[in-house]
């Protein structure tokens, strides 16, 4: 039996299958157990990437990270990372420390009110008042996390609370309960006949896949559902790697990267001709459809998903409510029982019409992927990384192009491979936090970042952590000292940017090189391959500070035609506030 809440919680979290808690010391009688349990501590530098960390662990482990915060101020970070986790669908158990109740409402140190606080980026926030219930609570927590649409919950732990003798007055508890998905509902049978014959007898039906597919670990339910009902399959940015993408009716990803060069610009036509339209695990965002513009409003479309809210929020669909992979499951054997005929007819040309325009994709980018240009065009290390990458390996990105490019220009060569990008809200920071968390998640795979300098300064600091806790991996630094993306949007959109797009430059060799780290510098485009060959196979937490093109364009449809409204210099930087005085 526990002697205390503390020790009730740790022996929770064992039981439910926690190796480690992202945490800064507090709630520290909470640590203390925990550490004591075996569990180790993970100590971050800062709140935000530590949920960065967690988000990227759940992914690739399909299991819940957990993180511990100090109250106030300290838990106030954790909102960015717990919003990003709501918006995508990923679990995660937050652990707040809360001023004791005597305190309360008192101005206490830190005191703030976390219900308000968390109301907005958590599915389920509640506060341990009875200390006999405390295993009980982690349970309620686990089963909120990682039930129907996983995402983030808060469990606010007194300073006292967790130091009070703990004696639960039910049968000691048993179920490891945090792994996810959580349960696996079915939709229903009467819609899946219907969505089954609509497949069957569709002239030219499509599938759009999303991150819903990864967290439902259910990518092989979907090679066999692509390969019964011959449908070729496009994916958002979440969903790349749900599909292998050199199968013959893989269209690659879709989403808003339909532009010149796009990896399904050549089947924008297939696309918006499609009579029938199947989404799985996808919100149907805004990024994710090309603003709704990809698909016919006129199309008849089913929609598998777990959360009733999404199916036909802005399509309105045959509603497979349920776990993607039962669901896909279910079709698929509903889909063996109808006549095929009329899908497998007409697989031959259109499996040689997505092969030939891969092809010639492959063609039309071959000399920015060579290109030997200074600065280095992302283009070409995404090329080079291309070629090195086994589906074993995990590449992680960091919002804006550093997603534009892994998603664009690196293939995932089977179905699981695993691609992350932060699209729930797509916020900056999180591409190193990533790369730490997936390697966490399986040690055994090499872990590959793609960061922008503006997003890599917002989370420096966590390489020192990286060294620290030995967390191997290789982060490639597309140092242009600007904020591209956004200099591109300002351009396109009023002709013209604000002064608030570059800034000096930043030498991140010396910087890894500060905490331990391995820092290279590289300059020279032929120097990049054998550098990032070394880093992957080196076993060592790696910084490639690439001094790369501030000018690529990525394959935005929106800036298809544009390119010379956005070939413009940053306005400059005004003379400093000191030197106006």
């Amino acid at each position: 039996m526990a002697d205390s809440v503390a020790d009730a919680i740790a022996d929770a979290l064992v039981r439910h299958g926690v190796k480690s808690v992202f945490a800064q010391s507090n709630p520290t009688a909470l640590m203390l157990a925990v550490e004591k349990a075996g569990i180790r501590q993970l100590l971050y530098r800062t709140e935000n990437a530590a949920g960065a960390m967690s988000d990227a662990y759940s992914r690739v482990s399909g299991r819940i990270g957990v993180v511990a915060a100090q109250n106030g101020p300290a838990a106030s970070l954790m909102v960015a990372p717990m919003a990003e986790a709501l918006k995508a669908s990923v679990p995660m158990l937050v652990l707040v420390q809360e001023v004791p109740a005597s305190q309360r409402d008192r101005n206490a140190f830190q005191e703030y009110d976390h219900f308000a606080l968390f109301a907005g980026c958590a599915k389920w926030i509640r506060r341990l008042d009875d200390p006999d219930r405390a295993a009980e609570y982690v349970d309620l927590a686990m089963i909120a996390a990682n039930s129907g649409r996983p995402g983030p919950v808060v469990l606010l732990l007194a300073k006292d609370m967790l130091m009070q003798p703990s004696h639960p007055r039910t049968t000691a508890r048993k179920q490891d309960l945090g792994s996810f998905p959580l349960d696996r509902p079915r939709p229903e049978g009467a819609a899946v006949q219907q969505a089954a014959a609509l497949l069957a007898t569709a002239t030219s039906p499509i599938a759009i896949v999303g991150g819903g597919v990864h967290g439902a670990q259910a990518t092989a339910e979907l090679a066999a559902l692509i390969d019964v009902v011959e449908i070729p399959v496009a994916t958002t940015f979440m969903g790349k790697g749900a599909v292998d993408e050199t199968h013959p009716l893989s269209m690659g990803v879709a989403a808003n990267i339909v532009g010149k060069n796009g990896p399904a610009a050549a089947h924008r036509g297939l696309m918006r001709d499609a009579d029938v339209v199947l989404f799985i695990g996808t919100r149907t965002n805004e990024n994710g459809t090309d603003a709704w513009s990809l698909t016919s409003p006129d199309a008849t479309y089913i929609h598998i998903d777990v959360d009733p809210q999404e199916i036909s929020r802005n399509y309105e669909a045959v509603r497979l409510l349920g776990d993607a992979r039962s669901a896909i499951g279910d079709l698929t054997e509903a889909l063996k029982a109808q006549d095929l005929t009329k899908r497998r007819s007409a697989a031959v040309p259109l499996k040689a019409a997505i092969v030939q325009a891969r092809e010639e994709r492959l063609e039309a980018i071959a000399p920015e992927l060579q290109s030997d240009e200074k600065p280095l065009l992302p283009q070409r290390l995404m090329g080079d990384l291309d070629a090195l990458l086994t589906p074993n390996d995990i590449v992680v990105a960091d919002a804006s192009y550093s997603s534009v490019w892994v998603t664009a220009y690196l293939t995932a060569r089977a179905a699981g491979q695993r691609m992350l990008t932060p699209r729930g809200l797509a916020g900056l920071g999180w591409g190193l936090p990533y790369a730490m968390g997936a390697k966490l998640a399986r040690p055994d795979a090499r872990v590959v970042g793609i960061v922008g300098d503006g997003g890599f300064a917002h989370v420096w600091a966590e390489l020192e952590m990286a060294v620290r806790e030995d967390i191997p991996l290789t982060l490639i630094v597309l140092n242009n000292s600007q904020l591209v993306m956004q200099k591109h949007g300002e351009a396109l959109g009023f002709g013209r940017t604000t002064t608030g797009i570059g800034f000096v430059e930043v030498d991140h060799a010396a910087v890894a090189r500060s905490v331990g780290a391995e820092g290279v510098r590289i300059e020279e485009p032929a120097d990049f391959a054998p550098a990032l060959e070394k880093a992957m196979n080196s076993g060592k937490v790696t910084v490639l500070d690439v001094i790369s093109s501030a000018t690529a364009i990525g394959p935005l449809r929106i800036f298809d035609g544009q390119e010379e409204k956005m070939d413009i210099e940053p306005a400059p930087r005004p003379s400093r506030p000191l030197e106006q005085a």
